[in-house]
C-alpha cells in the first residue's frame, strides 16, 4: 500500500504560491530547527527570500545549503529554483493588498470588540490556509470510499469528537450508517467489526491522539477505508490512513488554544467531504435529506393548542 504522506509531499506538482504559507505552519512543528528557520524565514519574507540563491538563504538562516534544499522539498518543491519562482509569486500576492498573514495575539485586557476582530480574521484565516493546503485527490478518493460504505465509524476525542458528531448527524440524515465514537472502548470494540467496503475515519489534530489511533488501526487492519483528517500528516495517524486530508495548523496563544484553532479547520473538511459525498449519493440523498426534515417541521413550528 503506497504511503499516503509520502504521496502528499512527493507528488508531481509543487504546491501553488498561495499554499506555501499555509504549508509551512503545518510542517514546521515536524521540523528540525534548522528547516524551521528557513520555513519561518521563506514564511515571513516571500520577497526578500526570492532574491536570494540558496548560498544566501543558508547564510540568512544560518544553516546549510542541503538545509535550504530539504526544506524545499519537504514543503512539496523539487528544488530551491521551484520554490524561489513560488516565494516571487507568493510575494506579488501579498503586495496586490490581501492583509497580512499574522495577526497580534489576544490578550487579557483586549476591548470585546477586538477580541471579536482578531477572532474573525484568524478564523478567515485558517479556513482559507486549510482550503489552499487540501489536498483534493485524496479528498475525492474519500468521498468515493465513503460513498458506497457498508457502514462508516467516525474517532474523535475532545473538540474533534464534537467535530465527528457533526459529520455523523449530517451522513445519517442522507440515508448513511454513520456513527461517532466518544469512548475509546467502545471506538476499538466498533472498529473490530468493520471489513472491506466499510469507512473509517479519523479525527486528530496532533496525529499522536492514542485513542484515536488505536481504533484508526485495527479498522486499517481488517480491510477497511481509512481517512484520517489532522494538522500533521506526518504524524504516527497517517500509518494507518489510506487517505490524508489535512488541516490548517493555526497559531495557538493563551486565550486560544489548540482545540479553537483546529476545530474551525476540521469542519470545514468534513464539509467538503460530505457535500462530495451527498453530491455523488443525490438520487438516494435527496429524498432521505427531505424526509428528515419533514420528520422534524413540527419541532421547528409553533405549537397549536
Amino acid at each position: 500500500m503506497t504511503n499516503p504522506v509520502k504521496e502528499i509531499f512527493s507528488g508531481d506538482a509543487p504546491p501553488a504560491p498561495a499554499a506555501l504559507a499555509a504549508k509551512v505552519r503545518t510542517l514546521a512543528p515536524s521540523m528540525t530547527r534548522s528547516m524551521q528557520r528557513v520555513a519561518e524565514a521563506v514564511a515571513d519574507d516571500p520577497a526578500g527570500c526570492a532574491a536570494l540563491t540558496v548560498t544566501g538563504l543558508a547564510e540568512l538562516t544560518g544553516t546549510s545549503e542541503a538545509t535550504v534544499v530539504r526544506t524545499a522539498r519537504l514543503l512539496g518543491y523539487p528544488g530551491y529554483r521551484d520554490l524561489r519562482l513560488a516565494l516571487a509569486g507568493l510575494a506579488a500576492h501579498q503586495q496586490s493588498g490581501r492583509a497580512p498573514a499574522v495577526t497580534a495575539d489576544i490578550a487579557v485586557d483586549d476591548p470585546i470588540a477586538d477580541v471579536v476582530a482578531k477572532l474573525a480574521y484568524d478564523e478567515q484565516q485558517t479556513l482559507a490556509d486549510t482550503a489552499a493546503g487540501l489536498d483534493t485527490v485524496q479528498l475525492g478518493a474519500a468521498v468515493a470510499a465513503a460513498s458506497t460504505a457498508r457502514r462508516i465509524d467516525i474517532y474523535g476525542v475532545g473538540a474533534s469528537c464534537l467535530v465527528g458528531m457533526d459529520l455523523a448527524q449530517k451522513l445519517l440524515r442522507i440515508g448513511l450508517i454513520a456513527h461517532a465514537h466518544a469512548d475509546p472502548h467502545l471506538a476499538v470494540t466498533n472498529a473490530v467489526q468493520l471489513r472491506s467496503g466499510d469507512v473509517a475515519i479519523a479525527i486528530t489534530h496532533s496525529g499522536s491522539t492514542g485513542d484515536v489511533i488505536e481504533p484508526l488501526r485495527a479498522a486499517f487492519d481488517r480491510g477497511a477505508t481509512t481517512i484520517a483528517i489532522t494538522g500533521r500528516p506526518d504524524g504516527p495517524v497517517s500509518q494507518y490512513a489510506d487517505h490524508v486530508l489535512t488541516t490548517s495548523t493555526a497559531r495557538e496563544s493563551e486565550l486560544r488554544p489548540a482545540a479553537m484553532s483546529s476545530r474551525t479547520s476540521q469542519l470545514l473538511v468534513v464539509d467538503c467531504l460530505f457535500i462530495g459525498i451527498a453530491q455523488r449519493t443525490y438520487e438516494t440523498a435527496a429524498p432521505a435529506l427531505a424526509a428528515s426534515y419533514e420528520a422534524l417541521a413540527h419541532r421547528h413550528s409553533p405549537r397549536t393548542r
